[in-house]
């Protein structure tokens, strides 16, 4: 059966069997499309919306998750559901809010997550605010977490938990989610594992059951970054400074209750190191990178150990154990710090242990967060590799996220 398409001026449908609404944000990959599946299994009246994010196909390398051929097998599922179907124009918003926000933060120095901000921004805020136009009681995605709910004094508080696949856990990229976000969204494949969503969509007869996992920016697709930021910002000559791993920068005779100390970048400066080579441009690079310095004649791999936007310079070590990739805590500004549960957020001078994690698909990793008037600092017990101020640092008690924050 052919699926009605809706308009953006549609606000109501009339349906044979009334239920509970959910729009489901249909990507044109299997995940989503198994959501919608199981969706309509359970009951739910399911309309389906594709978002368009993106308009520039310049950057995107081709044959790599394009939009068009997404928007085409997110139509070709719903059609095959028999549910409603809409294709909604984001990019605007995706513009202002992500793209505008990455160029900044490179052009910074930093390192910007735009998955973690496109689904605080993007799908829990602008396209929510559609669905609930749409008069949807819930949102759904494909992503690979879990909801939970309980009561306490009388209010409903809601969990983000991790996802029962311990590969595709997807919860660190909801990360900034609110408990408004939370009460609004579903997600239908977060008790699955992957192998048992495509054996499912098979079943079904999804078209998308044997698509490979897109990979790259979020709705925008795989990208070649440096051309992506080349847009906005020029290639600019500067020296690459290698810098030993005996400098005394690295020397820690510092007291492990030195809180800020232990949070701070290395100080870095072209005086401790010599010129090894020449880059294009400060920005386009990120802590912890070996790919596209192009510099060898070295006994091992350089790493990316520092940046400097406002020099110019790039800052390597030689080998994976050099020092400078590695550091004991972070500080998140107050302004920056965000928390799923608000009944657990700490108050100045309290402290609690946690587990986190800088990246998506890192292992958990044991520290402590510590309150302080100007923000939260956490101390990890062993030294973590590639801490990089923009990304985001996301902490667990057990399975469920409990809140995260922007790294100075």
């Amino acid at each position: 059966m052919k699926s009605p398409i809706l308009h953006e001026s549609s606000n109501s449908l009339t349906v044979a069997n009334p239920g509970k609404r959910v729009v489901v944000g249909l990507s044109g990959g299997v995940d989503s499309s198994v959501a919608a599946h199981l969706l309509k299994e359970q009951g739910y009246e399911v309309i389906g919306m594709f978002m368009k994010n993106w308009h520039d196909d310049t950057v995107t390398i081709s044959n790599e998750c394009p939009w068009l051929d997404d928007s085409n097998d997110a139509m070709i599922v719903a059609q095959h559901l028999g549910i409603p179907f809409q294709a909604i124009d984001l990019s605007k918003e995706y513009k202002e809010r992500i793209v505008d926000y990455m160029f900044a933060e490179y052009q910074r120095g930093r390192t910007p997550n735009p998955d973690v901000l496109c689904n605080r921004e993007i799908k829990f805020d602008v396209f929510l605010n559609a669905a609930l136009k749409l008069g949807a009681d819930f949102v759904a995605t494909g992503h690979y977490c879990r909801k939970g709910e309980f009561e306490k004094d009388g209010q409903t508080h809601y969990q983000l938990l991790a996802g029962k696949d311990p590969n595709k856990d997807q919860s660190y990229f909801l990360c900034q989610l609110t408990q408004a976000q939370l009460s609004k969204a579903l997600f239908p494949v977060g008790e699955l594992l992957k192998p048992e969503v495509r054996a499912i969509a098979k079943k079904a007869g999804l078209a998308t059951a044997e698509k490979k996992d897109s990979q790259g920016l979020c709705f925008v697709g795989k990208v070649h970054l440096p051309d992506f930021l080349q847009q906005r910002l020029e290639t600019k000559k500067g020296n690459v400074i290698e810098v030993s791993m005996n400098a005394d920068v690295f020397k820690n005779g510092v007291s492990y209750d030195d809180l800020a100390h232990l949070s701070q970048p290395f100080d870095l400066s072209p005086e401790i190191g010599e010129v090894v080579g020449e880059h294009n441009g400060a920005h386009y690079y990120t802590i912890g990178q070996r790919r596209g310095l192009n510099i060898g004649g070295f006994e091992k791999p350089l790493f990316v150990i520092g940046t400097d936007t406002t020099k110019n310079v790039i800052y390597t070590g030689m080998g994976e154990d050099h020092p400078g990739l590695y550091r004991k805590g972070l500080f998140i500004p107050n302004s920056d710090e965000h928390w799923i549960r608000n009944d657990l957020a700490l108050i100045v001078n309290e402290t609690r242990k946690y587990l986190a994690r800088i990246r998506y698909r890192q292992p958990l990793e044991a520290c402590t967060l510590h309150k302080k008037d100007e923000g939260l600092y956490i101390i990890f017990d062993k030294p973590q590799r590639g801490i990089t101020p923009g990304q985001f640092a996301a902490w667990y008690e057990g399975e469920e996220l409990v809140g995260s924050g922007v790294i100075n």
